[in-house]
């Protein structure tokens, strides 16, 4: 395969999860917003920390307002994490490996791109069915998940396509848990109520699973537990990081011996790390520490993998 189309296939992937992920945590925060009604507002700041561009007088001016700030996350094209900015790159990379993905992907791609470019979506989010579009914008990019995993050949650029989206699901995962637990300042004895973690897990599609698994109460241990060794849970560092040396270890099959040993080595060695690890383990290191590890470890590697297959550096 043309280390182009790789690049392509493997970012197609890691955009359209970005862009899922970020439609789950957009519902979450919103409906959190209109329980508070207008008497306590809504900061939109932790949000806006991760997935925005701007400088910081533009997050000063809109973190309390709730519709600029879908604004300037979902049809910003100055903010590149925009859901716009995303859509318009996975498009690109879509069209660029089109010989490679299904005529069925490519349709995905092409319906949320149109969508979140129609005429008039701006209107709709300035108006009280904000919720049914982001309700709408997440099917179809669950519809896309479907529709690649049912119509995929299993060659290599869908080992491609997965490392890509498990990649980018692993980091959204490390970033929100350092997030949540810098807030109780990494203390795994903390006692605070489920109701705390229940923001964190339903950006994570995990509150369900929590509450079906877990029945101590010790809910910070048990949700530090879920985010990095639960391999039931598809958002979870241990179960992405599962998945991504399997299919590493598949499109590396046939390269020179010499980058081969070498990729899974530096991958083989933090999936150990976890593998290996527990909550008393995490403890003793310092949860901070230990997600820093894992999150730079994981950064270092995409920088190789890049290196090694998609000819720049």
């Amino acid at each position: 395969m043309l280390s182009r189309i790789a690049d392509s296939l493997y970012w197609l992937d890691r955009y359209m999860e970005r862009t899922a992920g970020i439609l789950l945590i957009l519902r979450t925060e919103y409906v959190l917003a209109l329980d508070k009604g207008s008497e306590e507002p809504h900061s939109w700041r932790p949000v806006l920390d991760h997935f925005s561009q701007a400088d910081k007088a533009t997050l000063d001016a809109c973190q309390y307002h709730t519709q600029e700030t879908l604004r300037h996350i979902i049809t910003d094209m100055a903010n590149g994490n925009s859901l716009r900015a995303l859509l318009t790159r996975a498009r690109e990379n879509a069209r660029g490996a089109q010989d490679q993905i299904t005529k069925e992907v490519w349709e995905e791609v092409n319906r949320i791109y149109h969508a979140v470019h129609a005429p008039g979506f701006e209107e709709v989010l300035r108006q009280s069915d904000t919720l049914e579009l982001l309700d709408r914008m997440t099917e179809m990019t669950t519809l896309y998940r479907g529709v690649a995993s049912g119509t995929m050949p299993r060659g290599m650029g869908w080992g491609f396509m997965n490392i890509g989206k498990h990649t980018e699901r692993c980091l959204l995962t490390l970033d929100l848990a350092d997030r949540y637990l810098a807030e109780i300042d990494y203390a795994l004895d903390d006692a605070r109520d489920i109701l705390h973690w229940r923001q964190l897990l339903l950006s994570l599609s995990g509150y369900e699973l929590h509450l079906k698994t877990y029945r101590s109460p010790r809910h910070t241990r048990n949700v530090t537990d879920q985010l990095l060794f639960n391999r039931q849970f598809t958002h979870s560092v241990r179960y992405t990081m599962d998945k991504i040396s399997h299919y590493l270890a598949e499109v590396t099959q046939g390269n020179d011996p010499t980058v081969r040993e070498r990729i899974l080595r530096e991958f083989g060695r933090m999936h150990s790390r976890l593998r290996y690890a527990d909550l008393d383990q995490v403890e003793e290191i310092g949860p901070k520490a230990f997600i820093a590890e894992l999150r730079n470890g994981l950064y270092g590697f995409t920088r190789s993998l890049s290196q090694a297959f998609f000819s720049y550096a």
